[in-house]
C-alpha cells in the first residue's frame, strides 16, 4: 500500500507537470489558497472578508470553499446552500444553481462532500463540469479556503494555486503548526514563498513581533521567502458578526478588524501577481488532475 508521503511526491509531481500550461488565456484571474496549520485561527473568517474588502476595491471574487465537509465560509455569510459542487457533477445542477452570490456581489462556490468523491469522477463528468465554469470566466480573483493541517488535500490545493496566504495566531501551538505545514509545503517543493496574517492580535505591535519570530525560525530551517501581509485584531465586533451570521466588514465597517482587513486587501491588490494564464476552466483541469 503506497504510504502517505509517497501519495504526497505523486501529488506533487502531477502538480509540477501540470504547470505546463498555455500561457495566452485572455481571463486570468489570481488564484490564492488560504490556510492554516491548525483550526479556530479564524482562516474561513479572514477568506470571506478579504474577498468582500477586494470586491469593494472593484475586483470581482469568487470563494472557492475546499474544506472538505467542514467548510463554513457560508455559515459566516449567512447562507445554508442546497447544493455543492459535488450536484454540479454528479447531479447535473447548473454553475447558476449552486454559485451562490453574497455581498457586494461576491460569488461562493461551495465545495463540500464533492472534493472528496473526485477520484469517482468519469472523463465525461469532467468534461461537462468544466464546461459549465464557462459562466464563471469574469473573475479578477478566485480564494480557495482549505481545511487546516499537513494533509493531502491542503497540499493539493496549495500546489493548484498561485499564491500562498498563511494563517496564524500569536498562540505558541498555532505558529508550531503552522511551520509544520511549512515545512511539508517545503519539503515536497511545492511553494518557495507565502504570506503571512497573524491573527488574533492585541495590537499591530504583537502582530510584526510575532511574525518576525515566526520569520527567524523559518528564515534559518527552511528554504520559503516569507512576506508579511498584516494582523487582524482581538475584535468582540468580529464574534458578534459571527453569531448574526454576517461578515464583520458588513456589521462593523467601523470596527478595528475591519480597518485591518482593508490593509491587507490594499497589500493584496498592491503585489504583483504570478499570473499562470489560467482561467477558471484552468484551475478545475489541475484539481481534478492532482487529486484523481
Amino acid at each position: 500500500m503506497m504510504d502517505q508521503a509517497e501519495k504526497l511526491r505523486n501529488l506533487v509531481q502531477k502538480g509540477k507537470i501540470l504547470k505546463q500550461e498555455n500561457k495566452l488565456n485572455l481571463n486570468k484571474p489570481r488564484i490564492i489558497t488560504v490556510t492554516s496549520g491548525k483550526g479556530g485561527v479564524g482562516k474561513s473568517n479572514f477568506v470571506v472578508n478579504i474577498a468582500i474588502a477586494i470586491q469593494r476595491m472593484g475586483k470581482k471574487v469568487l470563494i472557492f470553499d475546499a474544506d472538505i465537509g467542514m467548510g463554513n465560509d457560508d455559515v459566516l455569510m449567512g447562507f445554508l446552500p442546497k447544493f455543492n459542487v459535488y450536484d454540479i457533477i454528479f447531479d447535473n445542477k447548473s454553475i447558476e444553481e449552486v454559485v451562490i452570490e453574497g455581498p457586494l456581489g461576491v460569488k461562493l462556490l461551495p465545495g463540500g462532500t464533492g472534493i472528496s468523491k473526485l477520484e469517482e469522477v468519469t472523463e465525461a463528468q469532467r468534461e461537462d463540469f468544466i464546461n459549465k465554469l464557462s459562466e464563471l470566466n469574469d473573475i479578477d480573483y478566485v480564494i480557495m479556503d482549505t481545511g487546516a493541517g499537513v494533509n493531502r488535500s491542503v497540499l493539493g490545493f496549495i500546489t493548484c494555486c498561485e499564491e500562498l496566504i498563511l494563517i496564524t495566531t500569536p498562540e505558541p501551538t498555532s505558529l508550531t503548526d503552522a511551520y509544520s505545514l511549512l515545512k511539508t509545503v517545503n519539503h515536497f517543493k511545492v511553494k518557495d514563498s507565502a504570506k503571512i496574517v497573524v491573527n488574533k492580535t492585541i495590537d499591530a505591535a504583537e502582530g510584526e513581533a510575532t511574525y518576525n519570530k515566526f520569520y527567524n525560525v523559518v528564515k534559518k530551517f527552511l528554504n520559503v521567502k516569507l512576506q508579511y501581509l498584516g494582523n487582524m485584531s482581538e475584535d468582540k465586533k468580529l464574534i458578534k458578526a459571527v453569531r448574526q451570521q454576517e461578515p464583520f466588514l458588513i456589521s462593523y465597517p467601523n470596527s478595528d478588524v475591519a480597518r485591518d482587513i482593508e490593509c491587507i486587501a490594499k497589500k493584496i491588490m498592491g503585489i504583483e501577481s504570478e499570473k499562470s494564464g489560467k482561467n477558471i476552466q484552468d484551475l478545475f483541469k489541475k484539481i481534478f488532475n492532482i487529486f484523481s
